[in-house]
């Protein structure tokens, strides 16, 4: 009886300091989590056909790329999406498929695919976060690219 009052004993320890470890990247998380984290709330903007939301993810500097065009900063690019937010359903959607920070946890790269509004994959996008003096993770760089035909069966 004592051997399974300890073994009892010993796993309820362990899974509280499981779940203390668990509450604690959660309360704190990694520099990867939290650009994840502001990816998907920049992506659920759209979805929300939330304009201002939208802006407060763009740094004042940020460059966006369309094709060989460019939009400087904030309020230009916040302009030029402005199309994209009229009506009731987004025109795409996107979601993260890889972040990777730099060790100085500062800089960011997040990249992932593209769908529209039949949910099919058309593009990827690429975009640099920065974490700036407020403690915000804001796009500095963005560029979506088109997405490369399968190769044919044979």
């Amino acid at each position: 009886m004592q051997v399974h009052a300890a073994a009892f004993l010993l796993g309820t320890a362990f899974l509280l300091n499981t779940v203390t470890l668990n509450a604690r990247t959660d309360e704190n998380p990694s520099p990867q989590q939290q650009v994840w984290q502001a990816e998907t709330a920049f992506a659920q903007s759209m979805a929300n056909r939330d304009l201002q939301a939208f802006a407060r993810f763009i740094a004042a500097e940020a460059v966006f790329f369309n094709g060989n065009n460019a939009s400087t900063g904030r309020e230009e690019i916040v302009s030029q999406w402005q199309g994209y937010f009229q009506g009731p359903e987004a025109p795409f959607s996107w979601a993260p498929e890889q972040v990777t920070v730099l060790a100085s946890g500062t800089l960011a790269y997040s990249s992932g695919p593209v769908y529209n509004q039949q949910g099919e994959r058309f593009a990827t996008f690429n975009s640099v976060w920065r974490l700036e003096e407020d403690g915000h993770w804001r796009v500095v760089f963005d560029k979506g690219t088109p997405r490369c035909p399968a190769p044919a069966t044979q």
